[in-house]
């Protein structure tokens, strides 16, 4: 068997379009703060999604990626909001949750968006998505906001 060694990571090319070098992929990302309450499986998956962003200055296809994988926190959230999630597609998830109140309809709206472009990429509609960090960034942001605001303590 031959051991293929990988070379060390170089700047994608790319990543000069948003930042003037590594250290600076930390101001695209600063604010994206998995707050307390956060059920910790959700939690894991928005600290992963955070750091695919800050390393898709090396690969820049991670920022793709980072959106993917964001929406699985929400996800994992909305399963232990929704009554009866059960093994219900994300679609029927997020339709339940804006029925019963456990979504506002901007954020249902929002996430029937996000997972449009999850399927259209995981079910090889989509077979390459580029997406850069200044479109990623907002979107991951959703997600940690949607998580944030469903495991708020209740108001009241």
């Amino acid at each position: 068997m031959t051991t293929q060694r990988l070379p060390f990571p170089v700047p994608d090319e790319r990543a000069h379009l948003f930042v003037r070098g590594y250290a600076d992929m930390h101001g695209l990302v600063e604010d994206l703060v998995v707050p307390d309450g956060v059920p910790e499986a959700a939690a894991t998956v928005l600290r992963t999604a955070r750091e695919l962003l800050r390393q898709s200055y090396y690969c820049y296809e991670f920022s793709t990626v980072a959106v993917m994988h964001s929406l699985i926190a929400v996800e994992i959230v909305l399963r232990d909001r929704v009554p009866d999630a059960g093994t219900k597609p994300l679609r029927r998830l997020i339709a339940q949750g804006a029925a019963t109140g456990v979504l506002t309809a901007r954020q249902a709206e929002y996430l029937d968006y996000g997972r449009k472009i999850r399927n259209g990429m995981a079910h090889g509609q989509t077979t390459h998505a580029v997406m850069p960090p200044a479109m990623a960034v907002p979107m991951v942001a959703t997600s940690f906001a949607i998580v944030t605001e469903l495991c708020a303590p209740p108001t009241g």
